[in-house]
């Protein structure tokens, strides 16, 4: 029966693992021992020592009193009581370290008691011979019974330090017993271990290294080109059977996809040459793609119809090489289709043409004719025509222009027309919008002039043109006389009419290099760059009588003459160059204007004026 590796490895872990465990718990039982052998040794040291001490400050204590009945100095008297405080000390240590022995305990508390007797002896004396009687002290002395005393407190303290001595000596040989064991099982042991590890990993390795010889010897022989070898040999564990069936499952495999591979080899030829087709198509949609990238990125930038029409006629050439064209957009107010740019020496009509006469603008999709007849040609082409394609431009259902191309848009192209007009439509709304947002935001939508934020920031340009090339700049500032009753008398609609019309007028009668403004309120501003106050009073007289003769109705009813003051002035070197000192001359003359009788023209620093 085939066993498993894996159960067998548990089984050498666990065999090793009690071996090791019984090895360390050997040697910590036998640590164990010796650290309680090396206890009592130390122990008996002790005992031996406070002994030793004892005896050493008794024979001290008697050694002080000798010297004091001789000398009669009390520092002996004072050495002795310091002596015999520690002799009796020590007798009492003495008790307490051989209470573990009762043989050595009693022998312990004999020689405490004896010195006890001989201390009190000793006090006895002491005092005597601090009373001045030193005569007794010596006869107390003479009489032997200290001597005594001290004989039994040697013989009892050498019965004891015998006694504990030989025990000492014992306790050493326990501690030398302990350590040879310890010394034998170390020697015994680690190579016991060492040699039952090595047979057991020794008899592992083999059962693991015949089989995956044998299954080497099978992968070498398929990697030689045997696709037949399968490993056939017994295995010695059941891991291994697996990794054999698995192996032998997968050189089944990979015979039969060796054999498939000379059917599939001549698909896999074509399917790479298709991927080839397919990557250079990839590669030419890419370089078209990053192409028009820049072009909508420049395109989305732009401020101008002129940089459009720039942009357009740099790109689209590169995008549809060869194809001549123009780019027409669809024009709201006029509804007409007017060319923003042409390319390739086509010329076109500047007046555009009307929507109805392009059929891809009818059919809301590409129209072309590749042959004369082919198709129905479109009135703005005319009939001269006989290959031509034109796109329309679309956004939400609405007419955003339309891109005429004069040649053939081969199948090839296809691709480069569809991104090439989602990306000019997509810019031309966006531009569309961009205007319209710029014309919120310069214009008065009252009166659809510009408004004082345009008029200064004009203003700041035109006064550095003029420092520039020197030529002269006015400035106009005018209001409607009395403007205060159409508001009380008829209604602020009707103020609104007023202004409407006056506005009207002024963008009428002033040229196109005039910019008019509404200032605020019933207030207007007239920039007139290259002009000096007297040619511009001129103009200026021109539109106030165009003024004075208004008729305005509002609501079915006359509102009555219509009057406006107007104050010119002219650029200098010493006014401010933001153009606020020129807007305060302008409206100082404003003022005289208004203060001479309204109705009037009034030159900043002139005297005369020009009456109604």
């Amino acid at each position: 029966m085939v066993g498993s590796l894996s159960r067998r490895i548990v089984v050498l872990c666990v065999i090793l693992s009690l071996v090791l465990a019984l090895l360390a718990g050997l040697l910590l039982d036998a640590s164990a021992q010796m650290r309680a052998s090396l206890g009592w040794v130390t122990h008996s040291s002790q005992v031996l020592e406070v002994s030793t001490r004892t005896l050493r400050h008794l024979q001290a204590a008697e050694s002080g009193q000798r010297g004091f009945l001789l000398t009669q100095n009390l520092d002996f008297a004072t050495s002795v009581a310091d002596e015999v405080a520690a002799a009796r000390r020590d007798a009492d240590t003495l008790v307490q370290l051989t209470s573990d022995n009762p043989l050595q305990n009693e022998r312990a508390r004999q020689v405490q008691s004896l010195i006890l007797q001989r201390t009190q002896v000793l006090t006895e004396t002491g005092r005597l011979a601090r009373a001045g009687d030193f005569s007794a002290a010596r006869d107390h002395v003479a009489s032997g019974k200290g001597r005594y005393l001290m004989m039994l407190v040697n013989a009892r303290t050498n019965d004891l330090l015998e006694a504990e001595r030989a025990l000492a000596a014992e306790r050493m040989q326990t501690v030398q017993a302990r350590l040879d064991n310890i010394r034998w099982l170390v020697v015994f042991g680690t190579p016991i271990a060492v040699i039952l590890i090595t047979f057991m990993a020794t008899a592992l390795i083999r059962r693991i290294r015949r089989p995956v010889d044998e299954m080497m010897a099978v992968m070498g022989q398929l990697g030689a080109g045997d696709r037949s070898a399968r490993v056939t040999a017994h295995m010695d564990s059941s891991e291994f059977e697996r990794l054999a069936q698995g192996y032998n499952e997968m050189a089944d495999e990979l015979e039969t996809a060796v054999a498939d591979q000379l059917v599939s080899a001549d698909q896999l030829h074509h399917v790479n040459a298709e991927l080839s087709r397919n990557a250079d198509v990839l590669r030419e949609r890419g370089e078209v793609i990053e192409l028009l990238g820049g072009m909508a990125h420049r395109m989305q930038a732009a401020r101008t119809d002129e940089e459009l029409a720039a942009i357009i006629r740099v790109f689209v050439p590169r995008v549809l090489p060869d194809i001549p064209g123009a780019l027409f957009a669809h024009n709201n107010s006029r509804n007409l289709l007017i060319p923003i740019a042409a390319w390739g020496g086509i010329e076109v009509e500047a007046a555009g043409f009307a929507p109805d006469q392009c059929w891809a603008l009818r059919r809301g999709q590409s129209h072309f004719v590749i042959d004369q007849g082919s198709d129905i040609v479109c009135a703005h082409i005319g009939h001269d025509t006989d290959h031509y394609h034109c796109e329309p431009l679309l956004a939400g259902g609405e007419v955003i222009g339309v891109l005429y191309l004069k040649g053939v848009v081969e199948a090839e192209n296809r691709f480069r027309l569809t991104v090439l007009t989602e990306n000019i439509a997509s810019a031309l709304v966006n531009h569309r919008l961009q205007r319209g947002l710029r014309e919120q935001t310069i214009r008065d939508p009252l009166t659809g002039l510009f408004n004082r934020r345009y008029m200064e920031e004009t203003l700041a340009l035109e006064i550095a043109r003029t420092l520039r090339t020197g030529s002269p700049l006015s400035l106009v500032m005018c209001d409607v006389d009395h403007f205060k009753r159409f508001n009380d008398e008829f209604g602020h609609e009707a103020g609104d009419a007023v202004l409407h019309a006056v506005a009207a007028e002024m963008r009428a009668r002033f040229r196109d290099g005039d910019v008019v403004c509404r200032f605020g309120g019933e207030e207007f501003t007239i920039i007139a760059p290259g002009s000096s106050a007297a040619v511009l009073a001129e103009r200026v007289e021109v539109v106030r009588q165009a003024i004075s003769e208004l008729t305005v109705h509002q609501g079915g009813r006359m509102l009555g003459l219509t009057t406006m003051s107007f104050g010119i002035a002219t650029w200098e070197d010493t006014m401010e160059r933001d153009g606020s000192t020129l807007i305060k001359a302008a409206d100082a003359a404003l003022y005289r204007a208004k203060r001479e009788g309204r109705n009037r023209v009034v030159l900043d620093g002139r005297a005369e004026s020009l009456a109604a």
